[in-house]
């Protein structure tokens, strides 16, 4: 919770680099002579631009972020015509929720244009814009996309030295098997259910329950991650009001400290993000109750109904993903864990191909994917190792489940090492090592009823481990999927939460 690593302060570089090219954002947006609604809505795009903008290469970022105006502009004017028509408004955002979750179907292009365009919806309704004001929000966008760009691509280009992380590939599936398209249809329900709730409690005030809706289906695929990401809100929400009584109502919209004090969350946003939702959601929420002080109408009345509005938002995403089309917990943990087992087969014959004599043959490209799929394993696995988990037996043997697969993960790294060396040589025990672990994923992976498909000499019978060279490596490899064998495999689900 406190000493996150931070390899290369990568997260550090990036929360300071978001912090410059908000803040230029805004002050360009103050020079052009725009309204502090426009200010604002600067300042928020180019939050976004930073934050969500996720590609593989540099490349595919630049062309995510000009695409960003084609997915906000339109919703920015839809939003701010429909402002007085409470109807047609409503039913206008249940089409941008589902449509802002179907396209992250196309990947991580998809789903910052979901996002952007869903906020800019949002933020016409945090801001009460009406349709005279929209030239000026379309120029403040501009100003701050440009201003996001220049900063990440030209004075702090922070990828051009460390690639973007990339993401793996969607789940497979079609229609309503496909997961993407199954989130669509419980965000719409689960938003739907929130605005209805949300206007009860507020006619002015609920497009909060909708976006804490929104954001509890944001990078999550069960319905654990899920319920998990809803508690996390929650939690970030009400510690975030309690800060924001103390630290935000004081200071009664004074601009000077004001801004500093939305520079420090914006830092803590993105500082946070990758390693604790909550502590994200407490930034956010310090930081809405710092912009309300701006706007002049910030009181404890408002934090108090900011966190009503929250926890219908959350219990809305509940309901949905426990009752609307459901994605199994179970089912979510099975595939990933799968795609990483076969993550490690694809290293490992690649490593035999390439100590074989197949120069073209790589392993690197599959040991650093493997590392890409044993980051999605930990996040489908995380309701089940969350402290306030009830299943005992499940979150020990998740556990083990990750500890196994992180060694799996480190023998695979050394292996790609010792193939990378032209001085090699090729053991003529190793292919038969090799085997036996392309064996063993298969095993893993099959159906229980071809549990004993593949099988070939037990890991008991393998060769010892010879120094720190490529047979030792495949050996440990070979250890470690027998170990596997138990918490996966052990009925009823093992690990895994069935429903």
């Amino acid at each position: 919770m406190f000493v996150a690593p931070d390899p290369g302060r990568v997260r550090l570089r990036n929360s300071l680099r978001a912090v410059v090219g908000i803040a230029l954002a805004v002050a360009l947006a103050e020079l052009a002579g725009l309204s502090l609604t426009a200010s604002i809505t600067g300042g928020l795009a180019a939050l976004l631009a930073l934050f969500t903008v996720a590609d593989s290469t540099v490349r595919a970022q630049r062309v995510t972020t000009l695409l960003l105006p084609a997915a906000g502009f339109p919703v920015l004017a839809a939003a701010t015509a429909l402002h007085d028509l409470t109807l047609l408004r409503d039913l206008a955002f249940l089409v941008v929720v589902f449509c802002g979750v179907y396209a992250r179907r196309w990947g991580p292009r998809g789903h910052a244009l979901g996002i952007f365009a869903f906020m800019n919806f949002f933020t016409t309704q945090f801001l009460h814009a009406v349709p005279g004001q929209l030239p000026e929000l379309y120029a403040a966008v501009g100003i701050a996309l440009a201003a996001a760009a220049a900063v990440r691509f030209v004075l702090w280009p922070l990828e051009r030295r460390t690639p973007p992380a990339a993401v793996p590939a969607p789940l497979p599936g079609t229609g309503l098997a496909r997961v993407t398209t199954r989130q669509a249809v419980q965000a719409a329900a689960a938003c739907a259910v929130a605005l209805a709730i949300g206007q009860v409690l507020s006619e002015d005030r609920w497009y909060w329950a909708v976006g804490t809706t929104w954001w509890i289906f944001v990078n999550t695929v069960s319905r654990g991650e899920t319920l998990v990401r809803g508690f996390r809100r929650v939690l970030g929400t009400v510690i975030g009001i309690a800060v924001g009584m103390v630290v935000a109502i004081p200071l009664h919209g004074a601009p000077v400290p004001t801004a500093l004090l939305v520079a420090l969350c914006v830092f803590g946003i993105f500082y946070a993000a990758p390693v604790s939702y909550s502590w994200m959601m407490l930034a956010v929420t310090v930081m809405a109750g710092l912009l309300y002080g701006l706007l002049g109408v910030l009181d404890p009345a408002l934090l108090v109904l900011r966190l009503e509005e929250t926890a219908v938002g959350a219990a809305a995403a509940a309901l949905a993903v426990l009752l609307i089309l459901p994605v199994t917990t179970h089912a979510i943990n099975d595939a990933w864990i799968q795609r990483a087992l076969r993550g490690v087969r694809a290293a490992t014959s690649a490593s035999l191909r390439r100590l074989s004599g197949e120069p073209d043959a790589d392993p690197t490209p599959h040991a650093a994917e493997l590392e890409l799929l044993l980051g999605r394993v930990r996040l489908s696995l995380a309701p089940l190792v969350h402290p306030l988990s009830p299943f005992r037996g499940r979150k020990a043997r998740a556990r083990q489940v990750l500890a196994l697969l992180d060694e799996c993960a480190e023998e695979v790294r050394g292996l790609a090492a010792v193939a990378a060396d032209p001085a090699a040589s090729h053991d003529a025990r190793l292919a038969a090592a090799c085997w036996r672990v392309e064996a063993a994923v298969e095993r893993l992976t099959s159906p229980d009823g071809d549990r004993g498909a593949g099988r070939g000499t037990p890991a008991t019978e393998a060769a010892p481990a010879v120094g720190q060279g490529a047979l030792g490596h495949v050996s440990g490899l070979e250890k470690l999927l027998a170990a596997l064998d138990e918490p996966l495999r052990t009925p009823p689900g093992s690990l895994l939460v069935r429903s």
